[in-house]
């Protein structure tokens, strides 16, 4: 079914500075969220979690995105961004202060065993889920509101995705520089950023006047033809990442043979490597190739694809660190393509939605890849990097061969 088209008209035309305010919320959640990515690994040996545990706790956090984001993203254009984001940003600072009060009592050995992993995936699984969900379909929905052209969305698309890519570059070094000081000191800083960006939000970003806002916005199917193959090419790159995500630091570990405080320091450089690929891609590449999303899909597919094969090899730190590159490299030029490619055949009021599904879509990839991804770390070291390479390979092979990509890539329309 093809939407009306929508009067570029009724668009808001004075609200494009809240841009840069909604992209500063989505860094400084994802930075709170990549702070603590250098060091779960060997906090969870130090508190007495297996890994399977962290997957749990992670995959928790994952089914919550699943749950809530189309909710979230329909309520952003329903109720505004700004009370959307000042309730997300206040779970989210409750919950990860919590959160490292908990971690501290347990590597004091105050709450061990059963007690303590159902405490973890409470806060960092449930809570700070539903609260990182509301962030990125409320830019997106966004972005795509106030766009009136293509090439002005797939770039709004990619700056969302370049400041994910800027949080984990500085998510990476604030948590493994942090980590030297011990574990917990990255657990502390947390809560404090995300505070920062609660007080960004109250003081800075302003309420829409009714005018702007959609009352009854439109729910979105996974499974609309305009939409389903560009989501199920996302669902296959976050999955193949999701396996590889959580067992980044268990690699680093185990690889070079680390302590748990140089892990947290060399997995924090390793996920440098990644942002710094993916940040490559969406400031440079992406703006200035000018490539549809249906291109940055194909490109982004097989230089990820390269990533996770290079991965797979045990050859030292140089080559772990070339492998991340790439797959950073790769997705973040790709990712564009996902978010951006069907916003482009659906109306106004159906983009809260769309957003709400593909924040969902994301999410769905790690309800079971980093328990899945760790579980097989137990088995056999390579065996989740290259179940990712698989992966990836299948969805490149998509992306190259389906018709919605060869259409889109000369038939898109801006609604």
């Amino acid at each position: 079914m093809t939407p009306p088209t929508t009067d570029t008209a009724t668009r808001p035309t004075t609200s494009r500075s809240q841009i840069p305010l909604l992209l500063g919320a989505v860094f400084l959640i994802y930075l709170g969220q990549m702070t603590l990515n250098p060091i779960i690994a060997p906090l969870s040996r130090e508190v007495g979690l297996a890994e399977w545990q962290i997957g749990v706790t992670i995959s928790a956090a994952a089914i919550m995105i699943v749950l809530t984001s189309q909710f979230w993203g329909r309520r952003s254009q329903s109720w505004g961004r700004k009370p959307v984001l000042v309730a997300a940003f206040c779970l989210a600072v409750v919950t990860m202060a919590l959160f490292a009060v908990l971690a501290w009592l347990g590597m004091t050995g105050a709450i061990t065993g059963t007690l303590l992993f159902v405490l973890f995936v409470i806060l960092r699984g449930i809570g700070f889920g539903t609260a990182i969900a509301a962030v990125p379909p409320t830019a997106q929905a966004y972005i795509a509101d106030v766009t009136t052209d293509e090439s002005a969305r797939v770039k709004g698309m990619a700056a969302v995705g370049a400041v994910q890519g800027i949080a984990m570059i500085g998510g990476s070094i604030v948590g493994g520089l942090l980590s030297a000081f011990g574990l917990i000191s990255p657990l502390i800083a947390v809560p404090i950023l995300l505070t920062v960006g609660l007080a960004l939000i109250v003081f800075r970003l302003r309420r829409e006047p009714r005018h702007e806002l959609i009352q009854a916005p439109v729910r979105i199917s996974p499974l609309d033809p305009r939409v389903w193959p560009f989501l199920l090419a996302g669902f296959g790159m976050f999955t193949a990442l999701g396996f590889i995500q959580v067992i980044t630091g268990f690699i680093v570990q185990d690889r070079l043979g680390l302590d748990a405080a140089t892990t947290g320091l060399v997995t924090g450089g390793a996920l440098l490597a990644a942002g710094v690929g993916m940040v490559l891609a969406q400031t440079v590449v992406v703006p200035r190739s000018g490539w549809k999303p249906a291109t940055l899909l194909r490109v982004g597919g097989v230089i990820a694809l390269m990533g996770f094969l290079v991965l797979i090899v045990d050859a030292g730190s140089v080559l772990l660190f070339a492998a991340v590159l790439l797959v950073g490299l790769g997705l973040g030029i790709a990712m564009p393509g996902y978010t951006a490619g069907p916003t482009l055949l659906i109306g106004r009021e159906e983009q809260g939605g769309l957003a709400g599904v593909i924040g969902a879509t994301t999410g769905l990839t790690f309800v079971i890849a980093p328990t899945a991804g760790t579980a097989l770390y137990g088995l056999w070291a390579p065996l989740p990097v290259i179940t990712a390479a698989a992966i990836m390979l299948i969805v490149t092979v998509f992306v190259l061969t389906h018709p919605r990509f060869r259409r889109a890539n000369t038939a898109s329309r801006l609604r």
